[in-house]
């Protein structure tokens, strides 16, 4: 670490434990007082992390409130790259959401999805493969990896069904690039009630409609955050052709979560299968494509 650029002028470096990411992270303040984000990745990680750094710079260009590029670079004598951020003051929105009014939740999650369409407005590289080739050999693998993980879920049949009656729905979709991870737990609610958006390491392109299949994290904690990014994403209630596709992409990503936190421990298969049974229920058996923590256009009842 002693190689990354203006090290000397770091007077705290603590590490930072949340998140997935395989990344080492790190709160940086400096002898004048700024606080930034340092992340740091196996060198043979270069390529990708040279690409997400340079994307970033793109999408904070762009108006969105974000951790913006600071410098990017080689350190530990070769052996591992480098990626320094401002640092976005706040806390979580996951946590910051339930001592909110409803109208404060519901204002904040129409910023959220006012962000995201500006997000979505990058468009995919040319030669992108076709989202329905891509998709439904995802969903393929996704099947045949729950089936053979040995952990089943309630009700797996519904959703196995669904996602078969449904597939057909991918044929001609659009893409776009996607944060890849979008939901509460990556956002971050500053003091004067502004948000940020964190965390664009899942980075990828796609259906920009996919990009909501981690709102079921939003919707648990805020029905009314979760409505209303949808409601700011749309300008208003969502086609009923979204919340099919919705359904769908929840679904896949229901299956996979289940095999994807074995490697985690009981406690994280323990949390999938609840939101899957939550998932369930929210779709009626799978009945009925519209959640039922979806509370409509309900702006007007929070004009002032």
């Amino acid at each position: 670490m002693l190689d990354i650029k203006d090290y000397e002028t770091f007077k705290k470096i603590k590490p930072i434990i949340k998140g997935w990411s395989s990344d080492k992270k790190y709160y940086i303040k400096t002898v004048m007082n700024e606080k930034k984000l340092l992340r740091i990745a196996d060198i043979s990680e270069y390529d990708s992390k040279i690409s997400e750094f340079e994307m970033m710079k793109r999408i904070a260009e762009s108006g969105v409130p974000m951790s913006q590029p600071i410098d990017f670079g080689v350190c530990d004598n070769g052996k591992s790259v480098y990626s320094l951020f401002t640092w976005c003051d706040g806390d979580d929105a996951e946590m910051m959401l339930p001592k909110m009014t409803e109208s404060e939740q519901y204002a904040l999650g129409v910023t959220s999805g006012q962000i995201l369409r500006k997000i979505h407005e990058i468009p995919a590289p040319d030669g992108q493969e076709q989202w329905e080739a891509r998709f439904n050999r995802k969903i393929d693998n996704k099947i045949k990896s729950y089936k053979n993980c040995g952990i089943k879920i309630d009700g797996d049949d519904k959703i196995i069904d669904y996602i078969k009656e449904n597939r057909h729905l991918l044929e001609g979709r659009p893409q776009s690039f996607q944060h890849g991870d979008y939901h509460v737990g990556n956002m971050i609610i500053s003091s004067e009630g502004e948000l940020s958006i964190i965390d664009f390491n899942r980075n990828d392109y796609g259906d920009p409609w996919e990009e909501f299949n981690r709102i079921v994290w939003s919707a648990t904690v805020s029905p009314h955050f979760a409505t209303g990014q949808l409601n700011g994403y749309f300008h208003g209630r969502p086609p009923l052709h979204f919340f099919t596709l919705l359904a769908l992409y929840i679904s896949s990503n229901t299956l996979s979560s289940i095999y994807w936190a074995i490697p985690f421990g009981e406690e994280d298969v323990t949390v999938m299968k609840n939101q899957a049974n939550d998932v369930l229920t929210w779709f009626d058996g799978m009945n009925n494509p519209i959640p039922t923590w979806y509370l409509g256009d309900i702006s007007a009842q929070y004009e002032r």
